[in-house]
């Protein structure tokens, strides 16, 4: 799914999580694998630079907030300029930074932003609740129009050591476009969970799916995804046979 999202011409794909979730690692190797493969003007705005790329069949530039540029909104004004094809918004964190971030979306670019949301459906909220009351119908119907996919992360603990990334996926389908622009945004996860054919999952179907692998514990899974009744259901179902 992560690498189909890469070669989207335009919209916008976030990748949400607490901080040291990995996070800017996902991005990374998304942004690699599009800089190995197509010949694409590459821009990233990062507060720091975490990972240094260097120009492959893409064209890379990189700014940091601070040394090159004063913010991350004032950075992407200028990024519009250059007209890139692929811009890289370090952090979604003010409401000009994400309104310029849905209008370069809007306008043919693929943005690709983080935000420290734990979940899909409260990383849409969070992106509208920073508008007020009265720009937030004009602001879900762009977020609708451009959302190519919020995916959420969390790193688990490894049965024997290491960590392994849990994912909840949400992408722009025609339903979930439908949800946002009506403010339906409550529906989201049962859109997920219907929608596994098309590649959506929730955090929770992904934490079941890591325990019946043999990749992580019940207890990591109850404790990620904060629903101690996790496998009750399930243990009855199994007694009850």
């Amino acid at each position: 799914v992560l690498r189909e999202l890469s070669v989207r011409e335009k919209g916008l794909v976030l990748v949400t999580g607490p901080t040291g979730s990995g996070k800017s690692t996902t991005l990374a190797a998304m942004l690699n694998y599009i800089n190995e493969t197509f010949e694409k003007h590459i821009l990233t705005v990062e507060d720091p630079i975490e990972f240094v790329h260097t120009s492959k069949k893409s064209l890379f530039n990189q700014r940091e907030v601070g040394p090159h540029t004063l913010s991350f909104a004032n950075a992407l004004k200028s990024a519009l300029r250059e007209d890139p094809d692929i811009i890289l918004v370090g952090e979604m964190r003010d409401l000009e930074t994400i309104q310029l971030a849905l209008t370069a979306a809007e306008t043919g670019h693929l943005v690709f932003g983080t935000l420290h949301t734990s979940s899909a459906p409260k990383t849409v909220d969070r992106i509208i609740d920073v508008f007020p009351a009265e720009q937030q119908a004009q602001v879900r119907a762009m977020f609708a129009e451009s959302i190519q996919a919020v995916v959420t992360q969390t790193l688990c603990k490894k049965i024997g050591g290491g960590r392994v990334a849990g994912l909840e996926i949400l992408l722009g389908s025609t339903a979930v476009r439908n949800l946002i622009r009506e403010g339906k945004i409550h529906q989201i996860p049962s859109a997920m969970q219907t929608s596994q054919s098309q590649g959506m999952q929730t955090m929770q179907m992904h934490i079941m799916e890591l325990v019946d692998r043999n990749l992580i514990t019940r207890e990591t899974a109850i404790e990620k995804t904060g629903n101690p009744n996790l496998f009750k259901e399930l243990d009855e179902g199994i007694a009850g046979r």
